[in-house]
């Protein structure tokens, strides 16, 4: 029998969802930038060079990069994105009480280009549905047992 979300936790559960969507989108974008700055390190050569010589944008041989090497911070950037993205992924899957192999799932978002869209939208809306289902059934469980507490007595 799969475990359901605590009603208790609902508040946490909904911050936990917004942390999830902002930070799948985040590691998302981030990892696009990735992919682009690894085509463009690894099949050409050069890395993206921000305010060098050649102006505001320029890709260069990673040797000659005299302004900021934007390949490196794109790099770095989606690395500490990814680590706060797993922190929201293991928070928003520990108060839904998921599975585990649940919990990998959605962590391959972050790695796979474009899976993180498509997963934060599954993601998203399976909560929902969830927290839907978990509220309209409360308050049939607590008719039931107003009901059921006076015979009790």
């Amino acid at each position: 029998m799969a475990l359901k979300p605590k009603l208790s936790n609902l508040p946490r559960i909904r911050s936990a969802l917004r942390l999830y969507r902002v930070t799948s989108v985040v590691t998302g974008v981030f990892l696009l930038l990735l992919v682009l700055m690894m085509v463009t390190r690894y099949g050409f050569g050069v890395d993206i060079e921000l305010n060098g010589p050649e102006g505001f944008l320029a890709l260069t041989p990673k040797d000659l990069i005299i302004g900021v090497n934007l390949s490196t911070i794109i790099l770095i950037l989606h690395g500490w994105f990814y680590v706060v993205y797993l922190y929201s992924d293991f928070r928003l899957w520990s108060f839904m009480r998921w599975t585990f192999p649940k919990f990998i799932l959605i962590a391959l978002g972050g790695v796979i280009p474009f899976l993180s869209f498509i997963v934060e939208r599954r993601v998203h809306a399976q909560t929902v549905a969830e927290l839907d289902a978990l509220q309209s059934a409360q308050p049939l469980h607590s008719e039931q047992n107003e009901e059921t507490t006076p015979l009790a007595k």
